[in-house]
This record gives C-alpha cells, structure tokens and sequence, in this order.
C-alpha cells in the first residue's frame, strides 16, 4: 500500500447498529474519526510538531456517501489520505470498505483548517508543518 496512506480494522458490533440491523449512520463519523487518529499516529512526526505548537486540525465541513449497508460481524478496513493541501485548509479523503467482498460502504472528504488553539483562531498552513504535509497529498486513491 502507499506510504500516504493510512489503513486500519475495525469490526462491527452490535452497539453500532440502529434499529434496522445495520450500521447507524452516525457511526461512520465516528469509524472515520479512528482512521484519522489511526493516520496521525502513523506520524508521528507530524503530530509532534501539532502538539509542539499549540496547532490542531479542526474539521469544518464533512461531506459523506452512504453506499452499502454494513452490520454485525463484518470487518471494515478505513483507509485515510491527505487529497489536497491549500494555503487555508486541507482535505482528507476516507473510505470504509468490507473486508470480505471489498464493497465500498461509505466514502468521504472532510475539510479542515489548522487552529491556533491559544489564539482560538485559524491561521495559515504554511511553514515546517506544510513541508511536512505537502509530500502526503494524493490526489486520487482508487477507482470506487
């Protein structure tokens, strides 16, 4: 797998599950927040140098397809990749796929700014943290 990307496993269990059987669709917020820890602690080194500064990524928009059902027992595996860098914000892209057929059950961007936490305020994605960003933008993943 590229090195831009991040991928991890989940299974789904019976609390994330609504009254129909399947995954309620809040829930795939949440399986796509893991992959986006999962992607940060896979560098390390970026995280520090968030950390170091006082700096967060903070989401301002999530854009999400639901495309096929997922319920108790499959296993998911949640793939994360920076698909663009701008001087203001930035874009992850996700997928959620099942493991044994390789269905794509949901997709999504998530837009986000970088936070002066102190400062309570968006600034700039400019500097070392963009050097270190800038080499991880891939454009496209895959065909879905």
């Amino acid at each position: 797998m590229d090195s831009r990307i991040s991928s991890t496993s989940l299974r789904v269990r019976g609390y994330h599950l609504d009254g129909y059987g399947h995954v309620n669709n809040a829930r795939y917020l949440e399986f796509m927040e893991e992959g986006r820890w999962a992607y940060f602690d896979e560098r390390p080194d970026l995280f520090r140098r968030l950390q170091r500064g006082g700096l967060a990524f903070v989401a301002v928009n999530v854009n999400i397809d639901y495309c096929a059902a997922a319920v108790a027992g499959d296993d998911l595996e949640l793939t994360c990749w920076v698909s663009e860098l701008g001087t203001r914000s930035a874009r992850m892209a996700q997928e959620i796929r099942r493991q044994g057929d390789d269905a794509l059950v949901s997709r999504a961007t998530i837009t986000f700014v970088l936070l002066d936490v102190a400062a309570n305020r968006a600034i700039p994605i400019e500097g070392e943290l963009r050097d270190l960003l800038a080499p991880l933008v891939l454009v496209s993943h895959r065909e879905t």
